[in-house]
């Protein structure tokens, strides 16, 4: 029996040959060739609401949100290659629609370390999750799940050094840790030395005769929140404007995740039907100042909230793809201390939901137009009935996706 997910593992690293140059190529310019890509994007936004509201109870949480009006996105530039025979070197840059650049990736992996171990060390996106990992280019939708845009600013990376070993076995399993900085959201980026956030996932996986394959992991992540600063939060006396806060706590989320893929006669490029899921959730508890400007009052706090979703993706013919997903959130209830009871709400009472439609057609594998429809009850009272078009163009040489 194949196994897509490990030949799919396999693809990934067997992919640091791309660019290379040979062994025995010349000294100088033509020694160095690394592969060159381009992405470049853009969308279409009509919204209903201000996209500067955050979902309801998660004003403590990131708010990505979305632009309205025309956009160019968010466009990558990548440059890799084999670094010798032991190592490969990746680099992606971020192309901000307002100008600027910004690294998105910057990473030195290994290539012969053998007996299926990995190592990676400098910028990367977290192995945690499914999508994590995933670069906005591959995304199925034009936006992340709730879950991902609230619980992680839409994707968690890390400065720092990832470990992953792939088991020599007829299943696919594969574990991981990973230690770093922690300078991305939910931490904070602080001059410090030692590592300021961890991970640890497994993943397992198989196929199912020659039409079905599945992969299931589960994840864990620790950090710490240092004077992390939230501005205009509502509070119990609904005060105008909200006020601004200031946490310093330990974080710590477990994540489930799970994907499914079907494709008849084992034919992707014909027909294929995708379902895939995830949940997470996060404690955090430390100490909340309310109102920094104002009362600047300092007790415990501490909550756990939740956030999953679940999304469905079928190529019905060649080229043409349509999915549907749905979103929920749960800001749980807060255990406040004493001295801030009255002022911080402690149960929000609302659960932010979201429904998204789109259809996408893609003439080559290079490129991609996509209509999306989303109904965001995300904010109490306030729903959103969004539409966006969008459009993905590839350039150069790019590597293979995760399955």
């Amino acid at each position: 029996m194949s196994n897509n997910i490990k030949r799919a593992a396999l693809v990934l690293l067997a992919a640091s040959s791309v660019g290379a140059a040979p062994a025995n190529a010349a000294d100088g310019e033509a020694a160095f060739n690394p592969a060159f890509s381009l992405i470049l994007g853009g969308t279409y936004g009509n919204l209903q609401r201000d996209p500067a509201v955050p979902a309801t109870g998660f004003a403590t949480d990131q708010n990505p949100g979305h632009e309205q009006g025309f956009n160019i996105g968010e466009s990558e530039m990548g440059i890799f290659a084999n670094v010798d025979p032991e190592y490969r070197g990746v680099a992606t840059f971020a192309l901000a629609p307002a100008g600027g650049i910004s690294v998105e990736n910057a990473f030195v992996q290994s290539t012969a370390l053998g007996n299926g171990v990995n190592l990676k060390f400098g910028r990367f996106f977290s192995g945690l999750g499914y999508l994590n990992e995933q670069h906005a280019h591959a995304w199925d939708f034009v936006d992340q799940p709730l879950a991902y845009a609230v619980l992680w600013n839409n994707q968690l990376g890390e400065d720092g050094v990832q470990l992953k070993w792939l088991a020599p076995t007829d299943m696919f399993l594969e574990v991981g840790g990973e230690t770093g900085k922690g300078r991305n959201f939910p931490g904070t980026d602080t001059a410090k030395n030692g590592s300021g956030a961890n991970v640890l996932f497994v993943h397992i996986g198989d196929d199912i005769g020659i039409e079905q394959s599945w992969r299931a992991g589960a994840s864990w992540h620790q950090t710490q929140r240092i004077a992390a600063t939230s501005t205009g939060v509502p509070d119990l006396p609904n005060t105008s404007g909200g006020v601004s806060d200031s946490f310093t706590g330990s974080s710590q989320t477990a994540g489930l995740d799970f994907v499914w893929k079907y494709a008849p006669n084992g034919n992707i490029r014909e027909r294929y039907w995708k379902v895939q899921g995830e949940y997470f959730q996060r404690r955090e508890s430390g100490n909340l100042t309310y109102d920094t400007a104002g009362k600047n009052i300092t007790d415990t706090y501490a909550v756990t909230k939740t956030g999953w979703y679940l999304q469905t993706v079928w190529q019905y013919m060649p080229r043409w793809r349509t999915g549907l997903r749905y979103d929920r959130l749960d800001p749980g209830s807060a255990e406040v201390g004493a001295l801030n009871a009255a002022y911080v709400i402690a149960n929000y009472g609302y659960t932010p939901t979201r429904t998204t439609w789109m259809l996408d057609y893609s003439p080559s594998e290079f490129s991609r137009f996509r209509l999306q429809l989303a109904q965001d009850d995300s904010r109490q009272g306030l729903q959103d009935n969004q539409v966006f078009i969008q459009y993905i163009m590839s350039m150069g040489a790019h590597g293979a996706h995760s399955y």
